[in-house]
């Protein structure tokens, strides 16, 4: 190829042409090195989000990406590792239940996992609320977690995707973040650069999702299968619903001691099955379960404490206090709990998930900015869902405050103003909407 002409390329991909892979892989490794400039990146990011990319750009971007830092190869080191990645939504704990729980049936993961941006909670930020937890790990500490526990989850490390990084930063100044080519090469790259055996994606749908609706949350699934086409990673997805909550409790330390609950066997029952959705597929890709035998596994791991004692394994490993398995009070602990009552008797027909994330933001759950400061304690318990029956004067939910405070007086009518309530239950949605292969 000629020297690339990053004024052409942009020309070009203004007027909707297609890339050829060698001009991305280019481009990407120019701006990468910092020989193209921040306003043509953003120039070729704008055009990308307006025009799209034909699949073959995608994965050209996709590669590009994921050569501009460190790979791991995972899956040369191991017989079998998994890796698995949420798109994110409100009270999503999975991760954290499913790394020990597939652990205890033998079968290894390994996950390079985010902090909470927006209404959707992060992994590490959950993780960090635990005493001592460790979520910065070298390659050397993240391969003895590895082998000691037989899962792990730390945050990326800077030699992974470093393009990713630096576009990301432009993208959510330049209107783009929303671009479906631009978040599966974002995702991909990173996910594709550790070089795991097997991906499991789950890809959220409904108000408290990236993307609210059905068809949306397809296209991404199927967009980001597409993308690991002869990579040597094997992906499937399923599409999750998050029209509500999932489980009880949203923010970190509260959502810890959820995690060990259902570690235990007593959690809520949609935080198991769709944790149990994924850890099935995770055990039939390792080649070691068919669906049947995956099941009576992981029946076996929770009811004989298996599961909780690699739990324990795991969290040790990361440097965590492991007593707080059993001693929830070494966790953050809420300053003040304001209680939300029914304003009349019948049933929860609706709920505006991304509304109640930003609430929980709003208490220090979660970030508006990169540099804000995670308050662990805070938080929101949902003790009546989208479905659930209640009585006029009936606890609906109780808002956790931590060290912020919040103004109690006007906190319940903001909550009640997400709710819908009806004389009628709403009809049911399915947790496990499709399984993409």
């Amino acid at each position: 190829m000629a020297e690339l002409s990053p004024y052409e390329l942009l020309n070009r991909k203004r007027r909707g042409a297609p890339l050829e892979a060698a001009e991305i892989e280019a481009f990407i490794a120019g701006y990468t090195k910092g020989e193209i400039a921040d306003y043509q990146m953003s120039a070729f990011l704008m055009a990308t989000a307006i025009n799209g990319m034909t699949g073959a750009e995608m994965a050209a971007l996709t590669q590009a990406m994921l050569r501009s830092g460190e790979r791991w190869h995972l899956r040369d080191q191991y017989d079998f590792i998994a890796d698995k990645h949420s798109t994110g939504g409100v009270g999503d704990k999975v991760s954290l239940v499913l790394s020990p729980w597939v652990a205890a049936c033998g079968v290894k993961i390994g996950m390079l996992s985010g902090r909470g941006l927006g209404h959707t909670g992060g992994t590490l930020d959950k993780l960090e609320a635990i005493p001592g937890f460790r979520a910065r790990l070298s390659r050397q500490e993240f391969d003895r977690s590895v082998e000691e526990a037989g899962c792990v989850i730390s945050t990326s490390t800077e030699g992974i995707a470093p393009a990713d990084r630096k576009m990301y930063s432009l993208r959510d100044v330049t209107g783009t973040v929303e671009s479906l080519p631009l978040i599966t090469a974002s995702i991909m790259s990173k996910k594709l650069a550790m070089g795991a055996s097997a991906l499991i994606l789950d890809v959220k749908t409904g108000s408290g999702a990236f993307m609210r609706t059905y068809q949306d949350s397809k296209a991404l699934a199927e967009s980001l299968i597409a993308a690991a086409a002869g990579s040597g990673t094997r992906v499937e997805a399923l599409i999750t619903d998050m029209d509500r909550p999932l489980g009880i409790a949203a923010g970190n330390a509260n959502e810890v001691i959820e995690t060990f609950e259902t570690l235990k066997g007593k959690g809520p029952a949609d935080v198991l099955e769709v944790t149990r959705a994924q850890a099935e597929r995770v055990l039939v890709m390792s080649g070691r379960y068919d669906e049947k035998s995956a099941n009576a596994k992981l029946d076996e791991t929770l009811r004989n404490g298996a599961a909780l004692e690699q739990t324990r394994k795991w969290l040790a490993a990361q440097g965590a206090n492991v007593k707080v398995i059993d001693d929830y009070s070494l966790l953050p602990r809420p300053k003040q709990t304001i209680e939300v009552k029914a304003p009349r008797t019948g049933f929860i027909t609706a709920m505006d998930t991304y509304a109640l994330g930003m609430l929980a933001v709003d208490l220090g759950a979660g970030r508006k900015k990169a540099e804000d400061v995670i308050d662990y304690a805070a938080g929101i318990m949902f003790d009546k869902r989208t479905g659930d029956a209640v009585k006029a004067g009936e606890v609906i939910a109780r808002i956790q405050l931590g060290a912020r405070g919040g103004d109690a007086d006007n906190l319940p009518s903001r909550y009640l103003g997400a709710i819908e309530f009806g004389d009628t239950p709403p009809t049911p949605r399915p947790l496990i909407h499709e399984h993409l292969r």
